[in-house]
């Protein structure tokens, strides 16, 4: 290519050998075919990886394994599936976080589940039982961890009329403020069954995630005062 143009023998100008470099052919394709290309190939990947996404986010792929039916028929049976104001939460609205980046950890995470499902690890009665008390301290500690970040989705304290809430709620709500206490630290047998000795796992899940410092303390507050704190809550419910 010339580095003057044909007609006025002058150099070109700046826009138009950048024009000209874009759109001129080289061994195979122009670099403004390539571009254009990369950017249409781009929003058909993210589309579809956005697509498969969202479609494992659906109660029904959810209870698409056969050993997450018993989850299911346990949640049928509570006030996060039929309520008196018609609203649903669905297993991802408790499981999957809404942000993106944490998303994206809670899905590289479940895929152990996909080996655990391929292996059989609670694929009777007898296994899910043996499993159910691991399994629920594994989202406690999740919960405990985010400050039920999920839960906090729908239900938040500064949304709440405690005037219209039945009084030991409302004392409940109040003192879990006071405290800084989290939804799970009350509810964690909200959509599922609990397994026997769960007050006693639950506390052991709390103290390992302090003694860790992985727990959101409330201000002014220490790891040690926060576990007191906790157990005696605990013991009073």
């Amino acid at each position: 290519m010339s580095d003057q143009d044909n007609n006025t023998g002058k150099k070109p100008g700046f826009i138009r050998r950048v024009w000209t470099a874009l759109w001129s052919p080289t061994s195979a394709w122009s670099l403004g075919t390539l571009l254009v290309g990369g950017f249409v190939a781009g929003i058909l990947f993210w589309g579809s990886f956005h697509w498969a996404l969202e479609l494992t986010n659906t109660e029904k792929f959810c209870i698409s394994c056969h050993s997450m039916e018993r989850n299911f028929v346990e949640y049928q049976d509570t006030v996060h599936y039929n309520n008196h104001s018609g609203v649903r939460a669905t297993c991802p609205d408790c499981h999957v976080p809404k942000e993106w980046q944490h998303k994206i950890k809670a899905k590289i995470m479940a895929s152990k589940d996909v080996y655990h499902h391929l292996v059989g690890t609670i694929n009777t009665e007898e296994k899910y039982q043996a499993h159910r008390l691991h399994m629920a301290s594994l989202s406690w500690a999740k919960m405990k961890q985010s400050d039920s970040r999920e839960c906090r989705n729908c239900h938040k304290f500064e949304y709440m009329d405690f005037t219209i809430q039945e009084n030991r709620a409302a004392a409940s709500h109040q003192t879990a403020i006071d405290e800084g206490k989290t939804c799970i630290d009350c509810h964690q047998g909200i959509a599922h069954k609990l397994p026997e000795n769960y007050l006693d796992k639950y506390r052991e899940v709390v103290d390992e995630l302090a003694a860790n410092g992985d727990i959101p303390l409330p201000e002014g507050k220490d790891v040690a005062t926060a576990k007191s704190e906790l157990r005696d809550h605990l013991s009073t419910n």
